[in-house]
């Protein structure tokens, strides 16, 4: 079964300008993204550009590029794109697509093998994403961490910037915080890609719940990684000091 792992990156940000540019270690953090995709061995991987700048990047640190349209509203317009154009190549249509998240140079490896796995397992399975259980209590009531509640074998049932289900903190229940990394089946994407922007994907502003509306299986993983993204330069920051790269780290 056929896998591509696509890394959408475009340079257009107002909290962090040019941040896949962004300098880990002597390397662009986009180049750093890539390097752990490698590492889950679970097929070819490619960094799909939104800008030449990123494409440059790419290919000067030994990786592999598709160009997509700057202009695409969410990652999973843009990993479709590039699939798209691969495939206009002469690359292979897969049977599964990643989509891993541009700006965490942490990349778990094992959460690509993991969402493949989760696919070749169970044919009714469309997507597989990954949670973990909420640890820091700032986390509960803001907006920016996603939550996500699920079905007892994983499905998931909504996603959504509240705290849901309601009242599950005040008791003592666990509260799940979505990761966005997804993998897709094509079929599941195509379909996703075709019906168009969701009412609730609208309201919310998660690209996850035009899935969710479709009826589309989401599998939900619960994992111990905790998703470390960089937003701004203090998160480049904190990443920096975690891999070592700071003088007194």
């Amino acid at each position: 079964m056929s896998t591509l792992v696509l890394i959408p990156s475009r340079l257009a940000s107002t909290r962090f300008p040019n941040k896949p540019l962004a300098d880990l270690g002597g390397k662009p953090m986009v180049v750093r993204v890539y390097e752990q995709a490698l590492k889950a061995n679970c097929g070819a991987v490619y960094v799909a550009a939104g800008d030449e700048g990123i494409a440059a990047a790419v290919r000067a640190g030994g990786g592999q590029v598709v160009m997509t349209d700057a202009g695409l509203p969410n990652g999973s317009e843009r990993i479709w794109q590039g699939v798209q154009r691969l495939m206009a190549q002469g690359v292979p249509q897969p049977e599964f697509i990643i989509n891993a998240q541009g700006d965490e140079p942490l990349l778990p490896p094992e959460l690509i093998t993991q969402a493949v796995a989760a696919l070749q397992a169970d044919p009714s399975v469309d997507v597989v994403t990954f949670a973990h259980e909420i640890t820091d209590p700032s986390d509960i009531n803001n907006p920016t961490k996603v939550k996500v509640v699920t079905t007892r074998t994983g499905r998931a049932l909504y996603f959504s910037r509240h705290a849901i289900p309601y009242g599950a903190a005040e008791a003592g229940l666990p509260l799940l915080r979505h990761i966005g990394f997804y993998g897709y089946r094509y079929a599941a994407l195509k379909r996703y890609i075709e019906t168009g922007e969701g009412k609730l994907e609208n309201v919310e502003k998660l690209e996850q719940l035009r899935g969710l509306e479709l009826g589309l299986h989401y599998h939900i993983i619960t994992t111990h990684h905790e998703p470390i993204g960089v937003d701004t330069p203090a998160d480049l920051e904190a990443v920096k000091r975690l891999m070592g790269l700071l003088q007194g780290a």
